[in-house]
């Protein structure tokens, strides 16, 4: 860790917690993650009914989905940045109750327009709530601990892929649509309540905005958030077509696919948490082994997809790729300086571009007529260039170590 990460994470002594209440408030930060991942990719599995109880068209309603990724790109850095001035508790709180507010005016919406514009304002609290989580998840954990604890609060949004949406797609088609955002709403509230009861008041100091962007505005931070942004865009790049994936190349009933989300969602669970462990013992060489692991399986995939028997363990690797996300959290930690709110929210914006980038090079890739498991190999090629941006971090990072220790 720098100097400049190491000042800033310790600016004022974290409280004296138990582990019961550093349990707690790891739980309370996660079910917000949760409430999160419920609601980012509930519209998905709800598509036909939306159309239905709104009067447009299938793909208008993915144009929904895109509306909430906008606002997490656009909310991210901009939220940040006006809330530098509160203390991380008082900005949670207010991120999760905006959050909540967002998918109250979701379910309430009288029509397309205005679910896209409350798609849009539910969008922009995602990025940096997860920030923020993850700083005050490293404040209260042992430094050794650090990628581990970050894991864990993001574990949240793995464990929304297996239950939160399965649940809420199901309530959606029993219930209406609205009652799946509605049930978003409760949850956001809930975690607003628990994190205002167990996580104290700590008054640390904050550097003001204009600090904030100029340590922001440094290149091992944007090189970090490059290698989410195109390094990651592999995993969506597969998932985003695992379900005519499955029904034209494995030859399955599409009554098979849930069980294909399963096996991504069950594997975005063990990578969170193997992402974690790994940054505890690797550090930023993590990044590297996740991003080669994810290039291996990749390539593997189209051939995997061929067979019901080989089928789901790779989609259940592709799921594992999520262990970049804990990684570059902690990572940004260490090269942000006293831009530590900014870039750790900003992290999320990489990831939505990834989550658009990812799905528009593979529908490029099949409407050129070169298959539903060309999706494999396109993404591959993004992690390997995820990869070229990591060694380039990586020389750049060992060029300033030399220059520091000819300067002393």
């Amino acid at each position: 860790m720098t100097a400049h990460a190491q000042a800033s994470l310790a600016s004022s002594p974290p409280p004296a917690l138990s582990p019961r209440q550093v349990t707690l408030i790891l739980f309370a930060l996660a079910m917000g993650g949760f409430a999160i991942g419920t609601s980012e990719f509930v519209v998905m599995g709800l598509i036909s009914e939306i159309a239905r109880g709104l009067g447009v068209n299938e793909p208008q309603v993915g144009h929904v989905v895109s509306a909430y990724a906008l606002g997490v790109v656009v909310g991210a850095p901009l939220l940040a940045i006006l809330g530098a001035k509160l203390s991380r508790r008082s900005l949670l709180l207010a991120l999760m109750g905006f959050y909540a507010f967002g998918n109250l005016a979701s379910a309430l919406a009288p029509g397309y327009p205005t679910l896209m514009l409350a798609r849009f304002v539910a969008g922009l609290p995602h990025g940096a709530y997860f920030g923020v989580a993850a700083l005050v998840a490293a404040r209260i954990s042992p430094p050794e601990q650090r990628g581990t604890a970050v894991g864990r609060v993001m574990l949240g949004l793995s464990i929304s892929l297996l239950v939160g949406n399965p649940l809420a797609t199901w309530l959606g088609q029993h219930f209406g649509w609205r009652w799946a955002f509605a049930i978003v709403s409760v949850i956001a509230l809930a975690t607003v309540a628990m994190t205002a009861r167990v996580l104290p008041r700590v008054n640390a100091p904050r550097p003001d905005a204009l600090r904030e962007l100029r340590d922001f505005n440094r290149k091992p931070v944007w090189l970090a958030l490059g290698i989410g942004a195109i390094g990651f865009a592999g995993m969506f790049c597969v998932f985003s077509y695992l379900a005519p994936t499955l029904v034209q190349v494995t030859g399955v009933r599409e009554s098979f696919v849930p069980f294909g989300l399963v096996a991504f969602g069950l594997g975005g669970i063990l990578g969170t948490l193997a992402g974690g462990w790994l940054f505890d013992r690797l550090q930023f060489r993590a990044a590297a082994v996740v991003l080669g692991w994810s290039a291996l399986v990749l390539l593997l995939f189209p051939l995997a997809a061929r067979s019901v028997w080989t089928v789901l363990p790779a989609v259940l690797a592709v799921g594992t790729m999520g262990a970049l996300a804990p990684i570059l959290q902690a990572h940004l930690m260490d090269v942000a300086a006293e831009a530590q709110t900014l870039a750790a929210a900003s992290n999320h914006s990489a990831f939505n571009t990834a989550n658009a980038l990812g799905p528009w090079l593979g529908g490029m890739a099949i409407t050129a007529g070169y298959g539903w498991t060309s999706t494999g190999v396109v993404g591959a090629a993004t992690a390997i260039a995820g990869l070229l941006v990591y060694f380039w971090a990586r020389r750049e990072a060992q060029a300033r170590a030399v220059l520091a220790v000819e300067c002393e």
